[in-house]
């Protein structure tokens, strides 16, 4: 059953917090007697669970951070609003397209997520200390989780900061009159101070299930505090954007064997652990759509939203253009895949079809109040992972949706191990890792095709992983963290380019491609079908049978009224315009610059301060 804690009842047991006017929004201590309220398991867990509430506030992960961090990149691309270079200063284009100014009208206030992801990192802060002090952890083993929850939290959130906006202010306790006010701390040190937490946070948390604390993936475990480490060892041992431009950390403490082999290490423990299991790929997404928060899955950790809070499927869902008969919000199809994304899978990919949707649900309703689906178009793909159809209740609220963001899967892990097992020279043992997650989407026969051609070199490992993380991936925000670690971020953006170009001419491996998709139309979710995205499916006697069903089609890479490709060279160009590699960060808003006491600003953020 979904909802740990009822958020809107928090105010009940958190008292006195207020907000500091500076750099960040911080609430202050709370008003309770703090040797009070940390060595009381209920009263501390309140406080510890107030960071969630810094998750879902409007402007913060819920409204800000998910719905735009990581666009665009090879897989993941604003769908509802589609890539312009002409238009290449719009406040949502100028957030993707690598060229974000420090006064974007979306951003650029005092409560959004950069802000609220300051007002977490203090709530956790008070909770670390407090804790710490009063909550006699070493005879107290659920104290000593809320400790190793809170330390883990943190990093989540000093993670997001580092892959945003690259060196931040780096603030681990409470806010006191000396550490208001501070400039960019160099991301290497933060880098170190969690992964030390997180080797700390491993002693005290539960395995999934070992408790009752840990019988929701609402909740932190060792198997997430163990994913979350090694994910935050390959972002420091991977390449980054520093002040003296676009390269690997210069601290021999993070040097890339030694972050995979903690990030090996990690994911080998989760992996034999045994306490999560991977099931099927759609048993993931359908579980999370309806609310299923059992832990000892394939879900290791979720941002939890209640049912008022939270835009995932706003964002990410497949469009519905009315209150049909799976929802009561017209929502959906905010984000989406590249248009070539479809094309990259094997015909066979089980991941393909859930993945990438070409269509949308529409407007009209029936006399039963029922919507059909309808084609979209290919630059508007849906995501499917995330689908209002799969849900158990119906979303009434306007904007809302209350589905959790899925912060780290089981498959993350295994391909994490894979990837690390391969970099420090066993790619035989890699193959073991990464053959569990295709074995479960695609035939026997060609899942031992892969083998074969992964396993060619070491080299030819990591390509797999570069492949095989971006069709495992598409949808979930970890692609473009991934191609700006491995360094490729420029050559995959780039190769991104002619990719469109070829797909928007069907020339090269999309020469022959039908020029008209089809779909039947259906009002019910499980009876869609879909014929043209393929070669071959073009066949006239086929189509004239579809067309006597009733079944409705779209030419798919032509404009009905103009003619001119769907993929325009404005499309094309504007999927980045400035080189990605040297603005992969967002800069530090203009308001937290004013007021930051002249301790902060973005000279040179992109590439040219001095470390």
């Amino acid at each position: 059953m979904k909802r740990y804690i009822n958020y809107t009842l928090l105010s009940v047991v958190l008292t006195g917090i207020t907000f500091s006017s500076c750099n960040l929004d911080a609430p202050t201590q709370s008003s309770l007697d703090e040797s009070t309220t940390f060595s009381t398991y209920a009263l501390a867990e309140a406080e510890l669970m107030s960071v969630n509430v810094s998750f879902g506030e409007t402007n913060s992960y819920r409204g800000r951070f998910l719905p735009y961090y990581g666009l665009n990149n090879d897989v993941e691309v604003g769908s509802g609003t589609p890539p312009s270079k002409s238009n290449a200063t719009n406040e949502k284009q100028s957030l993707w397209n690598f060229d974000t100014p420090a006064n974007n009208s979306l951003m650029n206030t005092d409560n959004n997520a950069y802000s609220k992801f300051y007002e977490g990192i203090e709530r956790a802060n008070l909770a670390i200390a407090g804790i710490r002090k009063y909550g006699n952890i070493d005879k107290n083993p659920d104290m000593a989780q809320l400790l190793g929850e809170a330390l883990t939290l943190r990093a989540v959130i000093y993670t997001d900061l580092t892959k945003a906006w690259g060196d931040v202010p780096a603030r681990f306790s409470p806010n006191n009159n000396d550490n208001i006010y501070l400039p960019r701390t160099n991301r290497d040190s933060i880098y170190k101070v969690l992964l030390s937490d997180l080797k700390e946070a491993e002693r005290y948390c539960y395995w999934p299930n070992q408790n009752a604390i840990t019988k929701t993936t609402e909740r932190v475990s060792k198997s997430f505090v163990k994913a979350l480490r090694a994910r935050i060892a390959l972002y420091a041992g991977g390449y980054g954007l520093h002040g003296d431009g676009y390269r690997l950390s210069k601290d021999p403490e993070l040097a890339p064997e030694k972050m995979y082999e903690i990030a090996r290490k990690e994911c080998e423990d989760v992996i034999n652990s045994g306490k999560n299991e991977l099931g099927s790929f759609k048993e993931n997404f359908t579980k999370l759509c309806q609310d299923n928060v059992t832990a000892g899955g394939e879900s290791l950790w979720e941002i939890p939203f209640s049912a008022g809070r939270g835009r995932v499927l706003y964002t990410l869902g497949v469009k519905h253009n009315a209150k049909d008969q799976y929802t009561g919000q017209a929502q959906g199809g905010v984000n989406g895949p590249t248009p070539t994304l479809y094309y990259d899978y094997d015909t066979e990919d089980v991941r393909r079809d859930i993945t990438c949707v070409p269509y949308e649900w529409g407007k009209d309703l029936d006399s039963k109040g029922k919507a059909s689906v309808q084609l979209r178009s290919i630059n508007k793909w849906c995501f499917g992972k995330l689908r209002y159809e799969w849900m158990n209740r119906i979303v009434t609220s306007t904007n809302d949706d209350g589905i959790n963001w899925q912060y780290m899967r089981l498959a993350d892990v295994y391909l994490m191990a894979a990837e690390a097992e391969n970099a420090l020279g066993n790619t035989a043992k890699a193959w073991t890792y990464m053959e569990p997650v295709l074995a479960r989407v695609l035939p026997s026969a060609k899942v031992m095709a892969l083998k074969t051609k992964y396993t060619a070199s070491k080299n030819a490992f990591f390509e797999g992983i570069v492949e095989q993380r971006a069709l495992e991936f598409a949808g979930e925000s970890l692609r473009k963290a991934d191609l700006v670690r491995w360094g490729i971020i420029d050559s995959k953006m780039a190769e991104e380019v002619e990719k469109l170009n070829a797909l928007s001419n069907r020339t090269g491996r999309y020469a022959g491609l039908p020029d008209k998709v089809y779909i039947n139309a259906t009002t019910d979710a499980n009876n869609i079908q879909v014929y043209g995205l393929n070669k071959g499916e073009d066949n006239n006697t086929k189509i004239q049978e579809l067309k006597n069903a009733g079944w409705t089609s779209k030419n798919w890479f032509v404009d009905n009224k103009t003619g001119l490709n769907l993929l325009t060279e404005d499309y094309i160009q504007g999927l980045y315009v400035v080189k990605p590699s040297t603005h992969c960060l967002w800069p530090i808003w203009q308001t937290f610059i004013n007021n930051s006491n002249g301790m902060l600003n973005n000279n040179g953020i992109y590439g040219q301060l001095s470390d």
